[in-house]
């Protein structure tokens, strides 16, 4: 019989060279994920290096006024942003207007951030730590210390009115009046026994006052502006 044709087969490995690729690819891939790691992952060098773009050659070791606006506009929030004070909180920070490079290596490595960008991702976080009364209290009284001058006991009744602003004046339905009171009124400073009782004041009180009591363990202060906002109410209520 005739011999039968030889019958060609197809060879479906794959040729070194296209194994030679895939390995490549493969690698590559391994590499990219090792090196998005790399920079996914806290590096305290880079925090500190990071730093250092906000500090000057005379005074290396602190993070001052203007340095403390370019972070802020690195970061994209203002100065006055309530999340910077509890980023200060967080960085255990002394003295507003300044980290030093403790400090700011302390809250950092707490949040896990070396660049702007983590930071601002973490920016909602900080806001929303003052949505629990037990942490708002804590931020609260840090900002009296933190805010104060600190060759004075007390806090000058300008940066006081600023930080009440701040901390009370979106949740606080008198804190309008409040801070009219202290417009007219003679104090020039605010001590931390006052300080933590309007806190107190806000979260006990009502808005009609009803539940106040004079006789109470209140500051002077506070006597005086429950006594004030009445008589503003009766003279309103008679025009």
């Amino acid at each position: 019989m005739p011999r039968g044709k030889r019958r060609h087969t197809i060879d479906m490995r794959p040729s070194e060279e296209d194994q030679q690729s895939t390995k490549r690819q493969r690698n590559s891939y391994q590499s990219s994920r090792r090196f998005s790691k790399s920079e996914d992952a806290f590096n305290q060098k880079r925090c500190l290096t990071w730093f250092r773009e906000y500090t000057t050659p005379d005074d290396p070791d602190t993070l001052g006024p203007e340095g403390m606006e370019k972070f802020c506009e690195d970061i994209g929030v203002e100065p006055e942003n309530v999340a910077m004070l509890v980023l200060a909180y967080k960085m255990g920070a002394k003295q507003m207007g300044f980290f030093t490079q403790s400090e700011w290596l302390k809250g950092l490595t707490d949040l896990q951030c070396d660049t702007a960008s983590k930071v601002q991702c973490k920016l909602e976080y900080l806001r929303s730590m003052l949505n629990d009364p037990n942490s708002f209290k804590i931020i609260y009284r840090y900002a009296y210390d933190f805010a104060r001058d600190k060759d004075q006991r007390s806090m000058d009744i300008e940066t006081a009115k600023a930080m009440l602003q701040l901390l009370l004046g979106k949740h606080w339905p008198l804190y309008a009046q409040f801070a009219q009171f202290l417009e007219q009124s003679k104090y020039k400073v605010i001590n931390k026994d006052q300080w933590c009782n309007i806190l107190e004041f806000s979260r006990t009180i009502s808005n009609d006052l009803t539940n106040y009591d004079v006789d109470g363990a209140w500051p002077v202060m506070l006597d005086e502006f429950v006594e004030w906002l009445r008589q503003l109410r009766a003279q309103t209520t008679i025009s």
